[in-house]
């Protein structure tokens, strides 16, 4: 049985192969993932990485974007590690969302 997440061998349609500038906060995702992921760190693994991506449901999977689903699979990492809580990522979110009105 296949996952939502599992699209080997299906039809997909074309691959976009030109390259595109990224959004700056697209840049920083990818920067994030890196520092989590650094040897003194070790905040983050790559197996951890995916396993939170497939742990998406199939609506909000196919509705995010490539960077949109790491951000929240660090995100749900991070939470259970113990690293941020709910409540420290619920109050940056709503300041974040403050300075973007």
């Amino acid at each position: 049985m296949r996952g939502h997440h599992d699209l080997g061998g299906e039809p997909a349609g074309p691959v976009e192969r030109t390259e595109h500038e990224y959004e700056p906060w697209e840049k920083r995702v990818d920067a994030m993932l890196v520092l989590l992921g650094a040897p003194e760190r070790q905040l983050m693994r790559t197996d951890e990485l995916r396993r939170n991506i497939e742990a998406l449901g199939p609506e909000p999977y196919e509705q995010m974007s490539y960077y949109e689903r790491w951000i929240a699979s660090i995100a749900a990492t991070l939470l259970q590690r113990g690293v941020i809580t709910a409540d420290e990522l619920g109050r940056k979110m709503a300041e974040v969302e403050a300075r973007a009105l």
